[in-house]
């Protein structure tokens, strides 16, 4: 019998250290630990698919959380049947000690932890959406403000009228433009469009 941590962490920038702290605690080793650094919405992990290929019947997995595991309600409860029935592990929810295969082996104890499975990955699945609805509220604020998402618009350098009109009249070569602009050629055809409307041209 070999004992796993699986840790999450919804982008790089989280810090996993209290779910290693946890696995340490328990002396898993470092090879006993798959990390996925991504969102929790789907179970399409490299890390967590190559430890769930690793399990063997009697395996033990650890996971701090139930969200930990996912976020999604029908998908953590598949999740839960493909390692506990058709894998044979047992899986232990650390912060959640009613969560522990090990424990509930009779009728009435997995009628429990089913249970409060169901009630826990609806919490996970409902504080994902509400995660969703609070990004897309900031975003809609945000905008309000004026405040622009996604790259900087690149500007045209003060000369571009007097650069446009050299290459109009052949006198600069388009690759000669762009290295003056400092644009690229979509970014530059952008610029052209806008500068043009601007005079009232097509």
């Amino acid at each position: 019998m070999k004992e796993y941590m699986y840790i999450r962490i919804s982008s790089a920038d989280q810090n996993e250290s209290r779910q290693l702290l946890a696995a340490i605690e328990r002396n898993i080793t470092k090879e006993q630990i798959y990390i996925d650094k991504q969102s929790g919405k789907d179970f399409d992990r490299p890390q967590y698919k190559a430890m769930v290929n690793r399990l063997c019947p009697g395996d033990l997995l650890y996971v701090l959380s139930i969200d930990r595991l996912g976020r999604n309600y029908d998908e953590i409860q598949s999740q839960w049947r493909v390692l506990t029935k058709e894998r044979g592990v047992d899986i232990c929810v650390i912060d959640m000690p009613l969560l522990d295969t090990r424990l509930h082996k009779d009728l009435i104890g997995t009628f429990i932890s089913d249970i409060v499975l169901q009630i826990l990955s609806f919490v996970a699945q409902s504080e994902r959406d509400n995660i969703r609805k609070r990004q897309a509220q900031g975003i809609a604020a945000a905008r309000a403000r004026g405040v622009r998402f996604g790259r900087p618009i690149k500007k045209p350098p003060e000369n571009f009228a007097a650069l446009v009109k050299q290459w109009e009249r052949g006198k600069l070569p388009f690759a000669e433009l762009l290295a003056k602009t400092g644009l690229k050629e979509a970014t530059f055809y952008n610029r052209l469009r806008e500068f043009r409307a601007s005079k009232g041209r097509k």
